[in-house]
């Protein structure tokens, strides 16, 4: 068979569109740049399977567990083009250049490619950390073969991933709630998260007292604290313990009264200086961003999502501002090094740089040193000012935090001097009171005259010293005073985590890897599992009930030391020090005395749901995590405040926005006393004979009818059906009827309403007629409100009293006007982009009955569920109208126009 001729292309694949288009202007003649869009293949649902395999080893994770967990990967269904793509550009290649993200994921996709495309002629791995004409030079010169242990890992991680998954899963379906999903990661950062509100729940405030005061010299004034007392230290916040107990030993402890009487005291006092102390004061720069750091600053300084810092950031480097987002590592090249002092000496003088270029190392557990810390691309970097007009608004942010932190982290020590003065008076009453103040003058500010670095909420009472210029005094110097006050205070619990400060601690105790940080944050927000109180992530109770499952039956896996090991493991394998498949062996079957998950899932043995769902609030009151939501349980009967009855087992729903620290003793007493009637019975439905009941639901208050089982009796009298052999088939149950049910109008109540009205509301909707062409035409309550509803064709009604009102005439007269769509006053845009470079008209974002879309007037499209309006910018507006565009209008199948036209056919 002859050879193929040389066509001299070279075929280059990455994973985005955009980050193709940046390389190609790198790229000499005769290479081709197609992108992979992500993965192409992957592990498939174990439905489906091919029916020959679903009774394998292989059936039960699309893994086969007993042939060294093997995967079993098919192409995905949106990427077959892509492959048959890839494929076509390949047979016109000489050469194939892998050039994927130099990750285990990038590493997986490469080595995913390789298996696909089964490619003949040679193939070459290209890595690089920024996508830059320099980079794209130096990454030509180390080509190398895909890294079969890179590729080990990666599969070991996601085999993990999926055998954790899908066994502990359904656990939590069958004792929890359906939906529900475990995960190796997401659980832990769950209990995180659970575990800090524990803290916050069972945390007792202390009180405390302290004295503050203003005093004078002859050169100035300054603000002072009390100290001490007779010698003895004041107590602060960091003397007690979260049960409210003092566990400082030889301090001065002041209630109100003390406090008080003590300032009395000070009033006319004789105050002079007893020691004044100045120590030199030194700050290092923080260390060049990794993926962590940058997420956590990102939240503090710009208040990003760690998804939105990830996606903002992925632009910049696939655009070549920025080197590769995902690293543990603060390290910088040689390059990048000279680079950061060079700029750092223009702008600010050859004396904010040191002698020598600072070196960081990490301090996080299980970090690794595979790339460069995140920084501005290039041998040379790019000013802010010089990028301001090629970025978005959220890009030039996260950039100029870049390029701070960077040359920042090559600049000098801060440097200055703290003073402190302690000073005292005798009060009246003979007790000896020591007053302190403290601050910190700037003499050179280094790299703070470029960036400095934000903070975390933390506990305590101190006041920063920072930047506070105390006046010059010396020893035995009278002072005069004023405003001698006394102030409480009450210790505070540990604050709730954000994404930023979570983060920290996830690389502090190396559970999971920086890069899946945001991915994680976010998926145990989508389901479910927390929410956001401003920046405060708050758990939920359904997290609740799975944590103390995984906690009792699955300690292991949601130990913090066990899953940062397992990221030790998974390090090892990387590294070639350990196979994959042995230690998936280990980890799911188990060894010796080391018990696989397998058989912890086996022998789980009773679990009690109920318990499991119940976290009791008073010796009484309990909270259970029910199928509609959390709500409160009393076990003591409680007299009904409004019809003086005695209740057993009462019940009060838990609002939804209440915190679970907020839920207190008290607060659950409370909503139990004022909770409405869950059910009142409002009579017998005259026609059928059912009961009507009126409800409060999750949902708010509705009306049904209760519709008796069947007895044994009935059943009985049920026609028998047989077999074809004569023999009589075992009665069957009879589908339960669907109940009636209504929601009741804002003006009624569950009190209040009565049961002509609830038979009114099961009634609807409620049919007026048909118009001239046979259609018809019926009137109904529904989210938005009352409406009337024709085919297709919806017109909303004045009030919800219309409903059982309005005639067929005023429905033909509502009918007969040109639909009004939001007859309300014209609402301004959510957003505007300026105008389209296609349609040259204005881009604007509005809101749309299924969320906000993006509109030029000609295309529309929804804004992406993962991008809220402030996180969206111009480009990703014009890029999505583009996209909209290039797919050209919505294919309508034949299938839903079917009926229309069988019912037209058949009125003619």
């Amino acid at each position: 068979m002859p050879s193929k001729a040389k066509t001299g292309k070279k075929l280059v694949i990455v994973e985005s569109p955009a980050k193709s288009k940046t390389i190609a202007k790198y790229l000499g003649e005769g290479f081709i740049v197609e992108a992979s869009i992500g993965h192409i293949r992957d592990l498939p649902q174990p439905s489906e399977l091919p029916a020959e395999l679903k009774k394998t080893s292989v059936g039960k994770f699309a893994v086969d567990i007993d042939h060294d967990f093997k995967p079993y990967y098919v192409v995905s269904p949106d990427k077959k083009k892509k492959v048959t793509e890839l494929k076509a550009a390949l047979k016109d290649a000489d050469e194939l250049y892998l050039a994927t993200d130099g990750d285990r994921e990038g590493e997986a996709i490469a080595w995913h490619l390789l298996e696909v495309l089964k490619p003949k002629v040679p193939v070459y791995r290209m890595t690089f950390g920024e996508i830059t004409k320099e980079a794209i030079q130096r990454a030509m010169g180390n080509l190398r073969d895909v890294d079969q242990d890179l590729v080990d890992a990666q599969e070991t991680r996601r085999v993990l991933d999926r055998l954790y998954g899908y066994e502990i899963s359904p656990v939590l379906w069958r004792k929890v709630a359906r939906g529900l999903s475990a995960g190796r990661v997401q659980s832990v950062v769950t209990r995180m998260v659970v575990d800090r509100e524990r803290e916050r729940m069972a945390f007792k405030a202390a009180s405390y007292w302290d004295l503050t005061g203003q005093f004078g010299a002859d050169s100035g004034s300054f603000k002072a604290k009390l100290a001490a007392v007779d010698g003895a230290k004041v107590a602060s916040g960091r003397d007690f313990n979260d049960n409210g107990e003092l566990t400082a030993k030889n301090v001065a402890h002041l209630n109100e009264e003390l406090a008080t009487s003590l300032a009395a005291g000070l009033q006319d006092a004789d105050f002079r200086v007893r020691s004044v102390d100045t120590k030199p004061y030194t700050r290092r720069p923080a260390a060049p961003f990794t993926t962590s750091t940058l997420q956590q600053e990102a939240g503090r300084k710009l208040r990003f999502s760690s998804k939105s810092t990830m996606q903002v950031a992925q632009r910049l480097y696939e655009n070549g501002y920025i080197t590769y987002m995902r690293t543990d590592s603060s390290a910088l090249s040689d390059e990048a090094i000279t680079a950061a002092r060079r700029q750092a000496s223009e702008l600010y003088g050859p004396e904010y740089i040191p002698q020598s270029p600072r070196v960081y190392s990490n301090k996080a557990a299980n970090a690794q040193e595979a790339h460069e810390a995140i920084r501005p691309a290039g041998d040379s970097f790019r000013t802010p000012a010089q990028v301001a007009k090629q970025l978005s608004g959220d890009e030039f942010r996260l950039y100029e935090l870049i390029w701070k932190r960077t040359v920042a982290s090559q600049m000098g020590d801060a440097k200055g001097s703290t003073a402190t003065i302690r000073l005292g008076a005798i009060a009246a009453d003979g007790r000896d009171a020591e007053f302190s103040a403290s601050g910190t003058v700037i003499t050179f500010p280094g790299f703070l005259a470029a960036y400095e670095e934000g903070k975390d909420e933390t506990r305590g009472d101190d006041e920063s010293d920072e930047a506070r210029r105390l006046p010059n005094v010396a020893k035995d110097d009278s002072l005069t005073a004023a405003d001698i006050l006394a102030v409480g205070h009450e210790t505070s619990p540990p604050p709730r985590y954000t994404e930023a400060s979570l983060t920290a601690e996830l690389e502090k105790k190396g559970i999971g890897r920086p890069s899946t940080y945001a991915s994680t944050i976010s998926t145990i927000q989508d389901r479910g599992y927390v929410r956001k109180q401003g920046s405060a992530l708050v758990p939920s109770w359904i997290a609740f009930s799975v944590i103390r499952l995984l906690e009792q039956h699955f300690s292991d896996y949601v130990d913090y030391e066990f899953t940062a090991d397992m990221e030790g493991d998974l390090d090892k394998i990387a590294n070639g020090q350990e196979a994959g498949a042995s230690w998936l062996r280990h980890f799911y079957f188990g060894e010796d005395s080391d018990p696989g998950l397998l058989s912890i899932v086996n022998n789980l043995g009773e679990i009690d749901a109920r318990e499991i769902n119940s976290i009791p609030i008073t010796d009484d009151i309990t909270l259970r995590v029910g199928k509609f939501g959390p709500y409160l349980e009393s076990s003591a009967a409680v007299v009904d405040p409004k019809t003086g009855e005695i209740v057993e087992s009462a019940r009060a729903n838990v609002p939804e926005d209440l915190a679970p620290d907020e839920l207190t003793a008290a607060k659950a007493i409370e909503l139990m006393e004022t909770a409405a009637p869950e059910e009142r019975v409002l009579g017998a439905d005259p026609h059928t004979g059912h009961t009507v009941v009126a409800k409060n639901g999750r949902y708010g208050a509705y009306v049904t009818e209760i519709i008796p089982e069947m007895t044994d009796e009935d059943l009985a009298k049920q026609p028998v059906e047989y077999y074809k052999n004569g023999k009589p088939k075992p009665p069957k149950k009879p589908v339960k009827a669907k109940p009636r049910t209504g929601s009741l109008f804002k003006s009624m109540t569950v009190e209040s309403v009565t049961l002509d009205e609830a038979l009114q509301l099961m009634s609807l909707p409620r049919a007026l007629g048909e118009d001239a062409e046979g259609n018809l035409i019926t009137v109904q309550n529904g989210r938005f409100g009352p409406y009337l509803k024709k085919g297709t064709d919806s017109r909303s009604i004045g009030s919800e009293e219309e409903i059982f009102t309005i005639t067929l005439e005023q429905a033909l007269e509502i009918y007969s006007q040109p639909k009004q769509r939001g007859a309300r006053a014209a609402v301004p845009p959510l957003a505007e982009f300026g105008p389209d470079p296609v349609s040259e008209k204005n881009i604007v974002v509005k809101e749309g009955r299924f969320g906000p879309y993006i509109t030029d007037g000609i295309t529309n499209i929804t804004v992406p569920r993962a991008t809220s309006l402030e996180e969206l910018t111009r480009e990703q507006a014009v890029e999505l109208l583009a996209e909209k565009r290039a797919k050209g209008p919505v294919k309508r199948t034949a299938t839903r126009k079917a009926p229309a036209k069988k019912k037209a056919t058949a009125k003619k």
